[in-house]
């Protein structure tokens, strides 16, 4: 694979760009080929959306999440769509597991468009912001608050600015991110040797690809600069 390989790059938006670290999740590649092949002896016995015959289709065992071999969700992003036995139909488990809305999409697909893609809503984080985006801001509930908001507005855009003087992205953007993320793309698919600082870089790709690509879904949805 070429560096021109990867020109497409400049022009992902953020959920292209969390889509090219999902599909290099070798866990989702392997959920991916189960269910296509499942799909597709359905679709043999009872035909194709939307001429199939669903009223046995929903009656075949093998319609329904999850994966052969695999366990129920503990924890599925967002909502399942189940039928009248509560059973969750194979796509949405698909769905349910890696965290988007529509058919899941083939790991070879690069930069699907636009409309072929709905995320579900990223979880919200647990753990408190690492150093040095973190800063704690303290409130006298005893006094009035619009000031004190002013106050904590001002300490935030301030340190904001003093991250970026020091080389730092704040907030993190799909803009400011590109870069790094596209060598994090080149680092993975070993176009890149991981010597020096990209030993970092290909540990956070590895998290980025492992569930982390969620975390890029919650960063505002501006597009590419």
């Amino acid at each position: 694979m070429t560096a021109d390989a990867y020109a497409h790059c400049a022009t992902l938006t953020r959920d292209q760009w969390a889509w090219e670290f999902l599909r290099r999740n070798p866990d989702y590649q392997r959920d991916y080929q189960a269910f296509i092949t499942i799909w597709r002896a359905l679709e043999a016995d009872y035909g194709a959306p939307p001429n199939r015959d669903f009223s046995r289709w929903k009656r075949d065992p093998r319609a329904y999440g999850p994966l052969p071999g695999d366990a129920e969700l503990a924890a599925p992003a967002g909502e399942l769509c189940t039928v009248d036995d509560d059973r969750v139909l194979l796509e949405c488990w698909m769905g349910a597991k890696w965290g988007f809305h529509k058919f899941p999409l083939d790991p070879e697909r690069t930069a699907p468009a636009p409309d072929e893609l709905s995320w579900r809503p990223p979880p919200q984080p647990y753990a408190p912001a690492e150093p040095p985006y973190r800063l704690d801001l303290t409130f006298d509930l005893s006094l009035p608050l619009p000031p004190q908001l002013e106050a904590a507005k001002f300490r935030l855009v301030s340190r904001a600015a003093e991250l970026r003087r020091q080389g730092l992205a704040a907030p993190k953007s799909v803009a400011n991110q590109c870069d790094r993320w596209t060598m994090m793309l080149r680092l993975l698919d070993g176009v890149a040797a991981p010597d020096g600082d990209a030993e970092d870089l290909l540990i956070g790709a590895r998290a980025l690809v492992a569930g982390g690509y969620r975390v890029i879904l919650r960063l505002a949805d501006g597009g590419p600069a």
